[in-house]
């Protein structure tokens, strides 16, 4: 796999992480404040404090964060030397991008606002998903081919 898909991968799911720590601060400290726009759609507060915030009572910036460490762990440069994460990376990713669709669904029409910071968190977790499947499709996944 060339290493460009490894260290977009892990850029990725860096920004990933830091963008999910910075909600989930949010979420739980009432004096952080979410540099964000309040407009008519774009409202980081409105939907952050949604009952759509929140999934089967877990707050969904905690999903994040939980999910990103994770997904960084398995995404880290020695991590590509360990071929049986191959799938669980497509699978992580896979689900992801189903959850993104939801919460995008809710904020659109449930909420009726977006929130930038978690479009960020959304737009990272599509692109890894589309480097993922582009990689899988395109290239012999191998650990010998897996060098940093």
């Amino acid at each position: 796999m060339p290493r460009w898909v490894r260290y977009s991968l892990g850029l990725l799911s860096l920004v990933g992480l830091l963008s999910s720590t910075y909600l989930t601060i949010a979420h739980f400290d009432t004096k952080v404040t979410l540099a964000c726009p309040s407009t008519a759609l774009i409202n980081c507060e409105r939907v952050t404090t949604s009952p759509e915030s929140y999934f089967i009572g877990v707050p969904v910036a905690l999903l994040g964060l939980i999910f990103y460490l994770a997904f960084a762990a398995i995404n880290s440069p020695s991590a590509f030397k360990i071929r049986r994460l191959e799938n669980i990376r497509l699978a992580m990713a896979t689900l992801g991008v189903l959850f993104v669709l939801y919460l995008v669904y809710a904020e659109l029409d449930k909420i009726g606002s977006i929130c930038l910071w978690c479009t960020s968190v959304h737009v990272v977790t599509f692109v890894s998903f589309l480097i993922l499947l582009y990689a899988k499709a395109t290239y012999q996944f191998s650990e010998d081919k897996c060098t940093v």
